[in-house]
């Protein structure tokens, strides 16, 4: 039987993922800051096998996820790292902005960083491990700098696995980075409208489906991919003139 470890996974996709893994026969062991969250999620679902209490802001945060691969029995097929923060920020409130950072950039770097190099002592076992990046990291959005910013940041080291891969010869880790539009999670309710909102069920299908196609990048769903296409498009003197907010 398939065995996934989701982090983040006490709301928002990374539940949603989760959800769907276990209708799909997986084994999923989760973790996330909330004890009392875990422990409900378990109750409801039997093939949640495993829990861990974990803060990615946290120093001990590379510990808990190890011991949280050693619940599920030591062998893992997929590492989904879905926690992360983020908020419009026109005013740039540095509290905001720094624990966007600490949590986005620093605590994916812990978690993410930590599943590659277990993955990487184990070539006999294929295994996939994946972020939830965000279309937001495709151009620089000033009504949300650090989150724009750490999604890029995501990408972008994602990408780098990827050539250390190469380097070292890993044939057996997969990586994705999987950027979503607008999903109609807690995330997004914070007063703002946000247009083009995504169903977080569907969302965590096509995640899955697409993880196990080999995708790389994954962009969710068509409309976004044709809309940073176009934004990819815009030269850098205009697009930093443009007035690209939601209200």
């Amino acid at each position: 039987m398939s065995r996934a470890i989701i982090i983040g996974a006490t709301s928002g996709i990374g539940l949603e993922v989760a959800r769907v893994l276990t209708q799909q026969g997986w084994q999923v062991g989760i973790a996330g800051r909330r004890q009392e969250r875990l422990q409900e999620i378990q109750r409801t679902d039997l093939n949640v096998v495993a829990t861990q209490q974990l803060d990615v802001t946290r120093p001990d945060a590379p510990d808990r996820l190890l011991q949280l691969i050693g619940k599920m029995g030591g062998t893992v097929d997929l590492i989904l790292h879905s926690s992360g923060i983020g908020y419009q920020n026109v005013n740039l409130d540095m509290e905001r902005e720094l624990a966007t950072v600490e949590t986005n950039a620093l605590g994916m770097t812990r978690i993410v960083g930590t599943a590659f190099n277990y993955l990487a002592e184990r070539p006999d076992h294929e295994a996939h491990l994946a972020v939830i990046s965000s279309i937001a990291g495709t151009r620089g959005l000033g009504a949300a700098p650090a989150y724009s910013s750490t999604k890029r940041f995501v990408s972008h080291y994602i990408e780098c696995l990827q050539q250390l891969c190469t380097i070292r010869r890993l044939r057996h880790i997969h990586l994705h980075d999987i950027r979503p539009g607008f999903v109609r999670t807690a995330l997004l309710a914070d007063g703002h409208r946000y247009p083009l909102q995504l169903d977080p069920h569907r969302v965590a299908e096509d995640i899955v489906r697409n993880i196990l196609r080999g995708r790389t990048v994954i962009t969710l769903d068509w409309r976004y991919r044709l809309l940073t296409a176009l934004w990819r498009l815009v030269p850098r003197w205009l697009w930093v003139r443009m007035r690209v907010v939601s209200r």
